[in-house]
């Protein structure tokens, strides 16, 4: 197990340092001089002033001198401040990250529990009306896009009815309709993967056998199927929680919900690089650290893949 956690961990170096290269590569390559955007409130700047602050800034450097400055920066804990609040980019960071932990563990429960139940239901009765509005559904669900439903059940849930707040994260209620629309769209890709990994399982010879020695079905489905389908299963679990981390992006936007996700889109209107870099590295971290982590459940339950 340690030779297969240590080559998984060797193996996320090259991805982490892509990640970084092509991050620092696209932030660069966006219109706009993020100079211009830190004084589009205030009266321009001379052009001598503009230089100073330029070189101030280190923007006046080589690209390849401001890349090993950010990465060594980094690699001490150190992301740079950012060009609007003048703040460390790991306190800007650290000061929204809880907000989005908590929208993604509460979406990640959510689509947890509807995706899979859908999943095993529409597979115990498949070619039945339950498995076909099921599936009816989950398309439904792949297909809508995400800051439309959270518009619609914010219109429904916060104009209309006045359950929740409209915007915020001060108490529980503001964290219900966001957790709500991520939660639903990724159920409805669980639901099809889960029927999809119990059909498989479901046409095995020891589940055949299962039920020739008259277990009752419930316990077939469940001791028998389900368990050796959990691996495609925690799979997309580990894929779905870099997929809420993205979609978190505009969800929180929409609900306008203090998290990374909005502040990455304020960095991104402000032309904000260093903001911008550390956020988007933070998630290649998270992303990386969760795979690794599903690769290991991996090896727990499948050990073909320890000893391959």
């Amino acid at each position: 197990m340690a030779k297969f956690i240590l080559v998984r961990l060797l193996g996320t170096i090259p991805v982490l340092l892509g990640v970084s290269i092509l991050v620092f590569s696209m932030v660069r390559l966006v219109p706009g001089d993020p100079i211009d955007m830190m004084f589009s409130n205030l009266a321009p700047p001379s052009p001598e002033q503009k230089k100073a602050i330029r070189h101030d800034m280190g923007l006046d450097r080589p690209v390849y001198l401001q890349y090993a400055s950010f990465v060594s920066n980094a690699l001490r804990g150190d992301l740079g401040k950012s060009y609007r609040t003048k703040r460390p980019v790991s306190e800007e960071i650290r000061n929204r990250l809880p907000n989005t932990i908590k929208l993604t563990l509460a979406s990640l429960a959510v689509s947890t529990l509807i995706g899979v139940v859908a999943g095993v239901v529409a597979a115990t009765f498949k070619n039945t009306w339950i498995d076909f509005v099921s599936m009816v559904v989950a398309i439904i669900g792949v297909s809508i896009p995400g800051f439309w439903l959270g518009l619609m059940i914010m219109m429904l849930f916060s104009v209309k009815l006045g359950w929740f707040p409209v915007a915020g994260a001060e108490t529980w209620k503001h964290l219900v309709l966001p957790t709500i629309t991520l939660g639903v769209l990724a159920s409805a890709i669980l639901a099809r993967m889960t029927r999809s990994a119990m059909l498989d399982v479901l046409n095995q010879d020891y589940v055949r056998t299962a039920r020739a020695k008259g277990l009752r079905e419930w316990r077939v489905i469940m001791g028998h199927a389900f368990r050796n389908a959990l691996v495609p299963i925690i799979t997309i679990l580990g894929l779905q929680i870099g997929g809420l981390l993205s979609g978190a992006f505009i969800i929180e936007s929409v609900f306008a919900y203090p998290g990374i996700g909005m502040l990455a889109v304020q960095a991104l209107a402000t032309r904000d690089f260093p903001l911008i870099q550390g956020i988007v590295l933070l998630v290649a971290v998270i992303y990386v650290l969760v795979n690794l982590a599903v690769d290991m459940l991996y090896s727990v339950f499948d050990p073909r893949v320890r000893n391959s």
